[in-house]
């Protein structure tokens, strides 16, 4: 395979810049003399709309930028491209970053896409959940390989540690999920309890469904938020710009470095302190506490761009549901506790962000008493 060290980024058929391998292995950015005219900063912080070159500062992105390593996959899309890349002889070591985006091509999350792209798989004629579900745990245990191809096709850009595949159904983008080896065989019926309580919280959520399964109680589908319709009744995809906090901020999110204090600031200066988005990031931070969602890490919340408003909004929540960590602590803490954040420590966050003291207690109170008449079954186990 012929290492790229040149890569064109595309928004929606206009080149946003490009990225560059330096001698020490960074991918160095420059936006185009047309997007600077016509286009928006891509990850506000770091990428401001400027004339010059970037260059990534931070060793943990592998030398990229965290807005273009939001378009790579994670533990679940790594193990399959690593997978793939072995069964066609290809060495994964000598893959470069650049190459790895190239492969994304226009298939990663989000609307940034990655030219020239280096195709590697085709497409798929048929779904049957039940046989891609124990392909995944197959290959979480051995190095089974059959129909890899099929698998990587499917779920090789996706995020996240599960296995997941990523379909269109009916015209639609949905992301669907299968148990891991060291999960319980019915943590999709979880998932879907857990989306149905966060949903009644009052807190953003895409639809979601329980696909069926002769294996267990179902799948976990979530429709993706980074794609849309462009008109009612068309097949044609629209793209969402998209940024994780870990991006925004070039933060390491496998490690516990934030506190919801920051995301709500984070909020507020994003959204130019839009009131639902603020409110709304207050309901997750009291779910995730009452529903022992302790996997509240960076990646795990994420903004997208109004192109029409030039701003930013909170995406839909995803990847809620009962989880822990091997620290035993929430990884965003509350108002600086991680390990058993209670009422003071919610309400002292929410009044820090400018919400009145009432309405932080009315917001608790109404998260706490849906999580414990929906929830109770997995949070008493």
């Amino acid at each position: 395979m012929k290492q790229n060290n040149q890569l064109k980024v595309i928004y929606k058929n206009q080149l946003v810049g490009i990225m560059a391998m330096t001698e020490d292995k960074r991918a160095a950015f420059q936006y185009s003399e047309e997007w600077i005219e016509n286009g928006f900063a891509i990850s506000p912080f770091t990428l401001p709309l400027e004339k010059r070159v970037f260059l990534p500062q931070k060793a943990y992105f592998n030398g990229l930028f965290g807005v273009f390593a939001d378009s790579l996959p994670d533990a679940w899309g790594n193990i399959l491209l690593n997978r793939f890349l072995k069964k066609q002889e290809i060495d994964s070591d000598k893959i470069s970053i650049l190459d790895r985006l190239a492969i994304v091509g226009d298939s990663g999350m989000g609307a940034l896409t990655y030219h020239p792209e280096i195709k590697i798989a085709d497409n798929v004629s048929n779904l049957d959940l039940d046989k891609y579900a124990k392909q995944c745990q197959k290959i979480l245990t051995t190095t089974y390989d059959e129909n890899l191809d099929e698998l990587y096709q499917l779920g090789g850009t996706s995020g996240g540690a599960r296995p997941k595949i990523m379909v269109d159904i009916d015209g639609e983008d949905w992301i669907i999920k299968f148990p891991a080896h060291v999960d319980y065989t019915d943590s999709g019926q979880m998932e879907y309890d857990y989306a149905k309580c966060a949903k009644k919280c009052g807190i953003d959520m895409t639809e979601t469904k329980l696909f069926p399964s002769n294996e267990c109680k179902g799948y976990f589908g979530i429709k993706r938020f980074d794609r849309i319709n462009q008109k009612k009744g068309s097949l044609e995809k629209g793209r969402i710009h998209m940024c994780t906090v870990a991006a925004l901020l070039e933060i390491d999110f496998n490690q516990p470095c934030l506190d919801y204090n920051e995301l709500m600031k984070l909020v507020k200066i994003l959204t130019r302190d839009d009131s639902h988005d603020v409110e709304n990031m207050f309901r997750r931070m009291c779910f995730n506490v009452f529903a022992h969602n302790r996997d509240d890490h960076a990646k795990n919340f994420t903004y997208l761009y109004d192109e029409d408003n030039d701003k930013w909004h909170l995406s839909p929540a995803y990847d809620i549901t009962y989880s822990s960590t091997y620290f035993g602590e929430h990884t965003t803490s509350v108002n600086g506790n991680g390990k058993n954040p209670g009422r003071e420590e919610l309400k002292q966050v929410g009044i820090k962000a400018g919400m009145g003291k009432k309405k932080c207690d009315d917001i608790i109170d109404e998260v706490q008493t849906y999580v414990k008449s929906e929830l109770i079954q997995y949070l008493e186990s």
